[in-house]
């Protein structure tokens, strides 16, 4: 599926993966790993569980992904589980910081939300993650909750629900 998104650049492909594939999945480790970094600075937390998965545990995982690319090159993507009531729950969203500020995530959202119609989705996020909670919010996601994850460590918990 083509998404359009922004900088000029007219669409960004965004296909089902498959971590099946150990070639794909060690891209999409390198991506994710130098998204999490970003955020593991932003709030100051260098444990982030994301930056130390292996390849062997992101192939295993249970979750479904969505990447997106350009040009041929895997930049970003989004994985979800669907719960028991429905519920889309996204575990990770992921940009390649060299590819950041072009509306990347909120196409691989967006697509998430037609291929995945659902009555509610959550997600969850660094509290001081400023970037991640104007992208959630300008996607009418709202703040449900904010937990301690560790010392001063804060993540905010949101939800959007689909409109009846």
């Amino acid at each position: 599926m083509s998404a359009p998104y922004g900088d000029g650049v007219d669409a960004l492909d965004i296909v089902p993966l498959d971590l099946s594939d150990r070639d794909l999945a060690a891209a999409l480790l390198a991506v994710q790993r130098a998204a999490y970094a970003v955020e593991a600075e932003l709030i100051g937390f260098p444990d982030l569980p994301m930056l130390h998965e292996t390849l062997d545990e992101l192939m295993a995982s249970d979750e479904e992904f969505l990447g997106a690319y350009e040009d041929d090159v895997l930049v970003g993507a989004v994985s979800w589980i669907r719960l028991d009531d429905g519920t889309v729950d996204i575990y990770r969203l992921i940009v390649h910081p060299d590819a950041h500020r072009r509306g990347i995530g909120s196409s691989l959202l967006e697509v998430l939300a037609v291929i995945e119609p659902t009555h509610r989705t959550i997600v969850s996020t660094g509290s001081v993650n400023a970037p991640a909670l104007a992208l959630y919010a300008g996607l009418g996601f709202v703040v449900v909750g904010v937990r301690e994850v560790g010392p001063g460590i804060g993540l905010t918990d949101l939800e959007r629900r689909a409109i009846p």
